[in-house]
């Protein structure tokens, strides 16, 4: 397609936006939006069959909203933070409709009186600007940042059904109080969007009891691919040993873990525990020395042992970072991304720090514990957990196959 084409077609776009904008979409006729774009009106219909046509390619392709979606997109790789991405895509997506304020009302007000090809138009149109954001959230889905109990596309379609909502609510309607402003719309919108419908990884346990947390799926690391995370970690020194330590032996979140001190930590020679504590719920779990068969230490004797004798300072914190504060955990996923440096997974992905929490949920099972005695160590109901013995009962049938196939026939 020629540039002279792509120039005429967004012509007409804009033409057409800004003349439903200003007399309604009814109202407009084609000759009119050919005449503003200065082209035929023959190359209207060529370009977009008629008007109801050139309606959706409006909702498509105008440049603010194809452009939002597409930017939402490329913050999936690599994924950065999930809950700023989805602001900045409500925050803008809701900017680009209050510069076409009587466009939305047009849409929102004759909607009754569009023929079925038109309405059928903007169903298209709603459905296409969903793509992207249904796009954006099965990556980061995949990629293990993200837990949810609903579909990509129902998410977006969530996502962006508030926010149209807002956008009618308020270029339709004043002195309500619903929401003090745009700022308390959207941080109530990531509040229950992303602790409703779904969780970071990194909350997964913490918000298990409290939120009704579900994994609809489990991808646990492979024993291999495990001792090699560790293995890079203790060549970083002690502290990233820990770290790395209590995530495969200890099965707690990154939220958890920055949020541990050294006074949570209950050494015994019979055992090494650690107190999680959350508001409302405190609970207590095993640090394992035997990690999907290799030992790292002893009772009295491990990684995070050594590090906390090591230490000669007097913060309570029982992880810090170089300059002596209190980790955080944009840092422990830093420190993450570079033990897992040059790993992927089975599935060809690189390693994600929630992964190492499934692991050790499926390992717990796979050695015999009970889902009830799974469900007291992690806070969640045997429902939610449903999924790891599943993945635990997979692992069992291909350990019991393989030794079948090790029998002489």
């Amino acid at each position: 397609m020629s540039s002279h084409l792509i120039s005429t077609r967004q012509r007409l776009i804009q033409a057409a936006l800004e003349l439903f904008s200003a007399q309604g979409v009814s109202a407009t006729t084609t000759r009119q939006i050919a005449e503003k774009a200065e082209v035929n009106e023959v190359t209207l219909f060529r370009n977009f069959g008629n008007k109801h046509g050139l309606l959706l390619a409006v909702l498509e392709e105008s440049a603010a909203f194809k452009d939002l979606g597409e930017s939402l997109v490329r913050r999936a790789t690599p994924p950065g933070n999930v809950y700023q991405a989805l602001k900045d895509y409500a925050s803008d997506s809701l900017h680009a409709l209050e510069r076409v304020p009587e466009f939305v009302r047009s849409v929102v007000g004759e909607a009754d009186q569009f023929p079925a090809e038109n309405r059928r138009a903007l169903g298209r149109g709603v459905t296409e600007a969903n793509r992207y954001v249904a796009q954006y959230l099965a990556t980061v889905i995949q990629q293990g940042h993200l837990n949810t109990y609903l579909p990509a596309e129902k998410l977006a379609s969530l996502l962006n059904g508030m926010i149209l909502g807002y956008a009618v609510i308020e270029f339709t309607s004043e002195f309500h109080e619903l929401w003090e402003d745009r700022d308390d719309f959207l941080e109530n919108l990531m509040e229950l969007f992303l602790h409703g419908a779904m969780s970071s990884s990194e909350e997964s346990a913490t918000n298990c009891l409290q939120k009704g947390f579900i994994t609809t799926e489990v991808v646990d690391l492979p024993a291999s691919l495990v001792h090699q995370i560790l293995q890079q970690a203790r060549i970083l020194g002690i502290r990233d040993y820990a770290l790395a330590y209590l995530l495969f032996g200890a099965g707690l979140s990154a939220t958890e873990i920055i949020s541990l001190e050294r006074s949570h930590q209950i050494n015994e020679t019979q055992g090494h525990f650690l107190q999680i504590t959350i508001p409302g719920f405190v609970r207590q779990v095993p640090v394992n020395q035997w990690i999907l068969g290799k030992r790292y230490g002893s009772y009295t004797n491990n990684p995070l042992i050594k590090l906390l004798k090591s230490r000669k300072d007097a913060q309570t914190a029982m992880f810090l970072n170089e300059t002596g504060k209190p980790l955080s955990e944009s840092e422990l996923q830093t420190r993450w991304q570079v033990w897992s440096e040059g790993l992927l997974t089975p599935q060809a992905q690189r390693p994600a720090i929630a992964q190492a929490q499934q692991t050790w949920r499926v390992e717990m099972l796979m050695r015999g514990i009970s889902l009830e005695n799974l469900s007291i160590l992690t806070g969640c109901d045997r429902s939610q957990l449903q999924p790891y013995a599943r993945r635990a009962r997979e692992k069992a049938a291909l350990e019991q196959a393989t030794r079948l196939d090790h029998k002489p026939g």
